[in-house]
């Protein structure tokens, strides 16, 4: 698969995954607050989206899928610093100061979420499914 093919597959498996973060963080949203359910939907789309990519985006990446899940995690875990910033600063401090009514948490949170969208790629192709990394430790 070529480059641009792989990236726009990613950017269609982000959506979903973004998609199904979103659901999940409204859910969550009935039994705590909005910051902690930004926290708590994290796992669900990272999830579905490490197997949505290591499936069709990264298909040829070897190595076993629990290492790759470890890398995928931590790239995530910096994307989530971002999109946890983006939302919060955004339903918390920005829409309230400019008047925008209209799904503030949401419309926040869907920004937040698709902030990371191509440096989550260039990390996750060269650092979480990385044939390089592929290679089992000397240990």
């Amino acid at each position: 698969m070529n480059g641009r093919m792989r990236l726009a597959l990613f950017i269609l498996i982000g959506g979903g995954a973004s998609l199904v973060n979103l659901l999940a963080r409204m859910a969550i949203d009935y039994v705590t607050s909005f910051e902690v359910a930004i926290v708590l939907a994290f796992p669900i789309a990272l999830t579905t989206a490490f197997l949505l990519n290591r499936a069709f985006v990264f298909q040829g990446a070897g190595g076993p899928w629990y290492r790759q899940y470890w890398r995928f995690l931590l790239v995530n875990l910096v994307a989530l610093v971002q999109v946890f910033a983006i939302s919060v600063g955004l339903a918390r401090f920005v829409f309230p100061a400019i008047g925008f009514l209209w799904y503030p948490d949401t419309v926040a949170h869907a920004v937040g979420l698709v902030s990371p969208i191509l440096t989550s790629y260039w990390a996750h192709k060269h650092f979480s499914f990385s044939p390089a990394r592929a290679a089992p430790d000397a240990s």
